[in-house]
């Protein structure tokens, strides 16, 4: 015999089973791990060598959520937030939407916020915000938040999502009525500041530089701006190159304070006719306006534009006759949770409970899924909040 057929015979010897094919799932799975260690292998001799200013680049550059995934992995990662090359790198993207930072008729200690891009609510709580007594948020600039106690007495600003917090120092002029408020960021070589501004419907007002940790109050209003000034309480206060823009009525119109040169200035603007809950906001440097326009039983939000040269309001948009069938007949109310560029409103009655978002630049209006808290199911009732950019590295 030749040695091939002893070794098919050999083969095929009696008592020894016939040699069977490997399944191919069996095969499969043989080259996915021998992969994965290849690949482990790999990872591990690039990221060895990954530049260290490219990573931080890249991790600025993340979702807001996956970050705070990744903060997790280890301690490293974590303490970027206190790293003043990754502060920088943060300040180079550009900023995407705005979140929204609400406070729920059912939980007025605890915070809701909304992402609009992932369209996802998240429950973050800051465990330094005093628990006993309700503060509500006012403003915002730079991510970050003010908040005011109901009291109107007590001012506290902090970073949502690294709950950075901070209460202010006492003012030094007493106000028992409401205020308006308005922030703004004060750029410098070393960082951010910002100032934050409140005015009394008598004409009062101080500004709160937190470079300096103090009040001021720069002096007085001028003479050509009528007094007691009826401020539109529901409009939060918008900010167009530093300069902060405030509502008001009886005359109709607008103050604007300028945070740089300390001017004020009164535009008397005529107000639509049938429009109520109006507000104020702001898109790439247009001052806008937002209000229920009611006409018998058909309600509609409506959007105008402030012209620059006539000083009028110009309609530019209003919502969609199929979203608007749901206040046909019914006595709505609505209230604006946000001002920079991406609306949320607030719209309900004793019959319903909606939120919609609208966005200044595209004219698109999406509907809010409902605010649910965590391994709960009843829906929550927003009762007011604001618009602020996430900020990583802002700190209070």
């Amino acid at each position: 015999m030749t040695a091939g057929k002893s070794e098919n015979l050999k083969m095929l010897e009696p008592g020894k089973p016939p040699p069977t094919k490997k399944a191919r799932k069996e095969s499969r799975r043989g080259k996915v791990i021998a992969s994965a260690r290849s690949t482990e292998n790999m990872e591990q001799h690039i990221w060895k060598e990954f530049p260290e200013d490219l990573f931080e680049a890249v991790m600025a550059r993340l979702p807001i959520a996956t970050f705070f995934r990744f903060r997790s992995v280890c301690q490293k990662w974590n303490s970027l937030l206190n790293s003043q090359s990754f502060s920088q790198h943060c300040e180079q993207v550009e900023q995407s939407l705005p979140w929204f930072y609400t406070i729920t008729h059912e939980n007025l200690n605890t915070g809701a916020m909304y992402d609009p891009s992932l369209k996802k609510w998240h429950h973050l709580t800051v465990p330094a915000l005093p628990t006993r007594s309700v503060l509500l948020p006012v403003a915002s600039a730079g991510g970050l938040v003010c908040l005011l106690d109901i009291g109107h007495t007590s001012f506290y600003v902090c970073n949502p999502l690294t709950k950075s917090f901070k209460e202010l120092p006492a003012r030094s002029v007493n106000v028992w009525s409401r205020v308006a408020v308005g922030m703004t960021l004060n750029r410098k070589p070393y960082g951010l500041d910002y100032k934050i501004l409140w005015v009394g419907c008598d004409g009062e007002y101080e500004i709160f530089d937190s470079g300096k940790n103090s009040w001021t109050c720069p002096g007085i209003m001028p003479s050509n701006i009528k007094l007691p000034l009826t401020l539109n309480f529901r409009s939060q206060a918008v900010s167009v190159d530093g300069t902060l823009y405030f509502m008001r009525s009886d005359p109709d119109g607008i103050v604007s304070y300028d945070m740089v040169s300390g001017v004020w200035k009164q535009s008397i603007i005529p107000a639509p006719l049938r429009l109520n809950d109006q507000t104020l906001a702001e898109c790439g440097g247009r001052i806008m306006l937002v209000g229920l326009l009611t006409k018998n039983a058909a309600t509609c939000v409506c959007i105008w534009e402030l012209q620059k040269m006539t000083l009028l309001w110009k309609e530019v948009d209003r919502m969609p006759n199929i979203l608007c069938l749901d206040f046909y007949g019914k006595h709505v109310r609505m209230t604006c949770l946000g001002n920079k560029g991406l609306l949320m409103l607030s719209l309900r009655s004793r019959q319903m409970n909606r939120l919609v978002t609208y966005d200044l630049s595209t004219g698109k209006w999406v509907k809010v899924p409902g605010c649910v808290l965590p391994h709960g199911r009843k829906r929550q009732w927003i009762a007011c909040g604001t618009a602020f950019y996430p900020c990583l590295t802002a700190s209070a």
